[in-house]
């Protein structure tokens, strides 16, 4: 792997070992690894277990970084990195934006790699949260909201993708064949149907 080029054209770059399928509820295992981002996992622990329909903010750059998209191009970021990569780590769905979790740093490296490719103005960058920074993670148990698990944690050492493999899945949903952004480069083709008809 010696270019940005072919670590874009490669899915499986930081996690052969992913799982094979995402989980859908959060195990109490995968409640303790987001507590343990908190100065005090405990106290975290015990707040939801009180109220464990409340959403709960979580500090990034320790356990996780957090990589947010807008939701249509989170979902098939995600269904990219399922389907085609590695897997993915825990994600979820927040008032209208997916939460990717990603390995602690991505959120450093991962605007340095867009920088150096050509993904058109027409796509949103990637708000990338890491050290610093805190987001709001959906409720432990299910409940109707604007927030929810898509890929729920449920281990104490969940993988994690890293910048690489973000970056590849990035890069495929605004460019792929079936791309959800249009090129502002390339206008579309008009054909008049009814002149064509006519012909004959």
């Amino acid at each position: 792997m010696t270019t940005l080029t072919t670590a874009a054209d490669c899915p499986a770059l930081d996690g052969p070992d992913a799982r094979t399928a995402p989980a859908t509820q959060v195990t109490a295992q995968g409640a303790a690894w987001l507590a343990s981002a908190s100065a005090h996992p405990g106290e975290t622990l015990a707040a939801w277990e009180a109220r464990p329909a409340s959403p709960a903010a979580l500090p990034c750059g320790t356990a996780f970084d957090v990589v947010n998209v807008p939701l249509v191009l989170g979902r098939r970021m995600l269904d990219l990195l399922w389907e085609r990569g590695p897997g993915s780590g825990p994600a979820a769905v927040h008032r209208g934006r997916m939460l990717l979790f990603a390995a602690p740093g991505t959120a450093q490296r991962l605007p340095a790699l867009l920088a150096w490719e050509e993904w058109g103005p027409a796509a949103p960058a990637p708000l990338c949260h890491g050290h610093g920074d805190a987001v709001t993670v959906p409720p432990l148990a299910a409940a109707p909201g604007p927030s929810r698990w898509l890929v729920a944690p449920d281990t104490r050492l969940p993988w994690l993708p890293g910048p690489d493999s973000l970056l590849w899945a990035f890069l495929h949903a605004v460019r792929g064949p079936v791309s959800i952004f249009g090129s502002a480069e390339t206008p579309a083709n008009v054909y008049d149907v009814g002149a064509a008809s006519s012909v004959g």
